[in-house]
């Protein structure tokens, strides 16, 4: 135990090995009371009245063995010498607002902070009258782990104290902990159009991508996007356009300041649902698919009977199957026994299916019932939807699984699923995800042209229609993401997800993710137990955020970061 002459000493000693001009701006002293010591985890201090302060600053304290230790700014309170509310009432001549209170009441303002780190490892509680100040650009990257991150990718800035004092620091993490081998995956939450959460998991994509493209990059990825929302995704290798000269130099300097390129998303390729009239069932414009596909980076994609038969188990993903009885035909149909086998025509296949539903007719232990029931969903789905026919003889169609196997580095593949129906969204995103999965596996090493990229990363907003607390444990699709969550790290399979409600999605999806990224959000959704591990002040923040804010939570970061990012490099349309 240090009397109160070592600590004076301590202090002295400390202030002048650091010199004048080496030591920061002091705005405070730790304090440590019998209800609030100071302990290896956090500890108070007292600043000024005008001392501003935000949730997230860094502040330096000097400590034991000419060491240092850090702290991030948790909560921020005022108190006087009031008793209580009564005494202050009537010290204001009972309540008089226009009077000067009768009795002076002393007053501090005082700062909760959590430890984050000694530059000596030293982790013995800071001592009481310690003082604390400012902490400078490198040591503020020391304090958070920011200094020394290999293999950087980068994911945002961040602004820390006022004013003169301000300081914008760019905030780097280890690619190896957000796409693999040490971590994986990304998943994104906030309040629908408030949050930006697609264009926030873009810009990481577009630096992910921009790191790839660098001379001396080892990295080995490609992208596979699905634009779920109108026509959000389907100019992004176009450049980004400005109402104003001005804005437009703000956000290319960001963009330089960042370390990052200006240029939009490179080597993408467009894939749109088939319709019957020229133009894919899609959100975009004529005139704009007739221009992607003079460019050759859009094609139609469709589904034919002969060799996507065996898929329509994802079809069904949104159907309670308790006794595994669609599960049953689905197999049934996949075996091709009975007379499916050999069919290559959707007319056929649901003629084969009506068959089956007539009564008295006997099929291996599936009823009638069951079959009747098939026939309904399936027939919904595929009678008269032109995604189910033969495959043109020309450049303009495809199959997703066809296209999406021929993969390569640094190529960007934007499905289109916007304007389909709920289960048709589904079907599509199960078709590929599956098709990525089995990729990665090397189901299709035996075929030409078959080279994977190491990794591939993919990108879905909405992932609560597909993994939610909700969503039937019978799901394919569900248990494809399940697999991707789980293995897919160790396969080069990356997910990044997005939704309105982090609550909501299954526990061992957003278990499985390295990192995480809140955006505004409501006050019900932090109150659920998914937020619990978060300090009150930054829950509260949370329902303030503005669009291009976000607290980011990464293992390399020794805290959570509230971050920043420019907005979008690449062309948006107004919808």
């Amino acid at each position: 135990m240090l009397c109160k002459k070592q600590i004076y000493e301590y202090n002295n000693v400390y202030e002048l090995i650091l010199g004048d001009e080496a030591m920061g701006k002091v705005i405070g002293k730790v304090i440590a009371t019998e209800k609030n010591p100071s302990t290896i985890d956090d500890f108070y201090f007292w600043t000024k009245q005008d001392t501003i302060l935000n949730p997230f600053d860094v502040v330096k304290i000097g400590h034991l063995e000419n060491s240092v230790s850090y702290g991030v700014i948790e909560e921020i309170s005022h108190i006087t010498d009031t008793a209580n509310f009564l005494s202050d009432y009537i010290s204001n001549d009972f309540g008089q607002v226009n009077t000067s209170e009768r009795t002076h009441r002393i007053g501090m303002n005082y700062v909760k902070a959590s430890v984050i780190g000694n530059n000596k490892n030293i982790y013995i509680p800071l001592l009481n009258d310690a003082k604390v100040e400012l902490a400078e650009e490198e040591e503020i990257a020391e304090a958070l782990g920011l200094n020394k991150v290999k293999n950087p990718v980068t994911c945002g800035y961040l602004e820390m104290y006022n004013n003169k004092d301000k300081i914008t620091l760019p905030v780097k993490m280890d690619s190896r902990f957000l796409i693999g081998p040490e971590g994986a995956h990304l998943n994104i939450s906030g309040i629908s159009g408030l949050a930006a959460k697609t264009s926030y998991a873009m810009f990481l994509l577009k630096a992910i991508q921009d790191k790839c493209y660098e001379a001396d990059s080892e990295d080995d990825v490609a992208f596979v996007f699905f634009n779920a929302k109108g026509k959000d995704l389907l100019a992004i290798d176009q450049p980004a356009e400005f109402d104003k000269e001005s804005d437009k130099e703000w956000v290319y300097g960001q963009y330089t300041k960042l370390g990052l390129t200006t240029l939009p998303f490179r080597n993408v390729h467009y894939y749109y649902p088939y319709s019957a009239r020229k133009v894919g069932n899609t959100y975009l414009s004529k005139e704009a698919y007739n221009e992607q596909c003079i460019n050759g980076t859009a094609k139609l994609y469709k589904y034919d009977c002969e060799d996507d038969m065996k898929k329509l188990d994802m079809l069904f993903a949104s159907i309670e199957d308790p006794n595994q009885t669609m599960d049953s035909i689905i197999n049934y149909i996949a075996n091709e026994q009975g007379n499916f086998r050999g069919l290559d025509d959707w007319e056929d296949f649901l003629e084969v299916v009506k068959e089956n539903c007539q009564a008295g007719k006997k099929n291996d232990e599936i009823s009638v019932g069951s079959w009747r029931k098939f026939n309904r969903i399936i027939r919904n789905s595929i009678y008269n939807n032109p995604m189910f026919g033969r495959i043109a003889d020309d450049n303009e169609q495809t199959r997703l699984e066809d296209s999406l196997k021929h993969i390569k580095k640094n190529e960007v593949h934007v499905i289109d699923i916007a304007k389909l129906n709920e289960d048709m969204q589904g079907f599509v995103f199960g078709d590929a995800i599956r098709t990525i999965y089995d990729l990665q596996l090397g189901q299709y090493s035996d075929e030409d042209d078959v080279n994977p990229p190491k990794k591939v990363v993919i990108f879905i907003d909405e992932l609560n229609k597909y993994a939610s607390q909700d969503t039937p444990k019978s799901s394919p699709i569900l248990h494809q993401v399940l697999d991707i969550a789980e293995r897919g790290r160790s396969l080069g399979i990356v997910l990044f997800s997005a939704e309105q409600f982090r609550s909501a999605i299954h526990s061992r999806v957003t278990g499985n993710c390295s990192t995480h990224a809140y955006g505004r959000t409501n006050a019900i959704e932090i109150a659920k137990p998914d937020y619990k591990f978060v300090p009150s002040v930054y829950k509260n923040m949370m329902t303030r955020l503005k669009q291009g804010e976000y607290i980011v939570q990464n293992p390399i970061f020794r805290s959570l970061l509230s971050i920043k990012f420019p907005e979008p490099i690449y062309k948006q349309y107004k919808q």
